[in-house]
């Protein structure tokens, strides 16, 4: 993505508004489309307002398939699949949501930091993000989960810290080169404080190529998440979690196909909206495609 700058505006947010410019694209709709109907039945869900509790086991219903009753089935112990699955979903939003937000701010605060400043900070900032991008991401995260109390906060934390490293290096690369430009130029020329140059001039330009790797890393925190589950380090029991259901599902997918149909469908289908989210947001702010 090239980067074009323009005084104390993000890239990109000239003349129409990201969002318009994002929905016209198919890929666009049709992610925010998924991604606010999968959000939607997840609340729904979490707020009770649909007719099952995924905690409620009720033995004589198990392992029916899908109904009327039952959209999704039911699994081993009768609780509905469907309460189970759209829990899942709301927890698999919320650890990735959170440990995005965390990474997005730890790792863009550091990335402004090393990229407008340099030198000693540049050298340490960087060292460190080499070392962690020295680890395989899964790796990384099964070492940091293992060794934190479990709960969905720190396994949230646990990825936050695997993807620190990527914004870190997006940011400081776009900031190397907002830098350089005149108008920033003459904000340092004239005596302003250099931290009041980064907030005012550098961030909001740097702002679009980060706002592109959040979508991105939504996708990829939410399949971590999962995996983290399905390996028995994620979201602990008696939350559901999409990996943790498909982990379930193994001992009943020969007898009952849809324990292990759906919770992967959902998993598949989080990804994509998040994925085709972060390629309308990439085209939408890439001043070479701007329409």
């Amino acid at each position: 993505m090239s980067v074009e700058v323009v005084p104390d505006l993000p890239v990109g947010l000239r003349r129409q508004g990201v969002t318009g410019r994002v929905l016209r694209r198919p890929a666009g709709a049709v992610g925010a489309a998924l991604l606010v109907l999968l959000a939607l039945a997840a609340l729904a869900q979490s707020l009770g307002l649909l007719a099952f509790d995924p905690a409620v086991q009720d033995p004589p219903s198990r392992l029916q398939g899908p109904s009327a009753v039952h959209w999704f089935g039911t699994d081993q112990f009768g609780r509905d699949l469907l309460a189970r699955v759209l829990s899942a979903v709301a927890n698999s939003l919320r650890v990735a949501v959170v440990a995005v937000l965390i990474s997005a701010v730890v790792g863009t605060a550091l990335g402004l930091l090393a990229g407008y400043f340099g030198r000693g900070s540049d050298l340490a900032i960087s060292g460190v993000t080499n070392v962690l991008f020295a680890f395989p991401p899964m790796l990384l995260a099964l070492a940091l989960t293992s060794v934190l109390a479990r709960n969905w906060f720190t396994v949230a934390v646990a990825i936050a810290v695997v993807y620190v490293p990527i914004f870190v290096r997006t940011t400081r690369g776009a900031t190397l080169s907002v830098r350089q430009v005149d108008f920033v130029r003459a904000a340092v020329s004239t005596g302003q404080h250099p931290l009041a140059t980064v907030v005012r001039h550098v961030l909001p330009n740097v702002a679009g190529h980060v706002v592109v790797v959040v979508a991105l890393a939504l996708s990829w925190a939410v399949l971590t998440e999962a995996a983290l589950s399905f390996l028995g380090l994620g979201t602990p029991p008696p939350a559901a979690s999409l990996g943790s259901l498909i982990l379930d599902a193994r001992t009943t997918v020969f007898v009952a196909w849809w324990t292990m149909l759906f919770p992967g469908v959902l998993v598949v289908l989080l990804v994509i909206a998040f994925n085709l989210l972060g390629d309308a947001l990439r085209d939408a702010l890439d001043p070479r495609g701007r329409r």
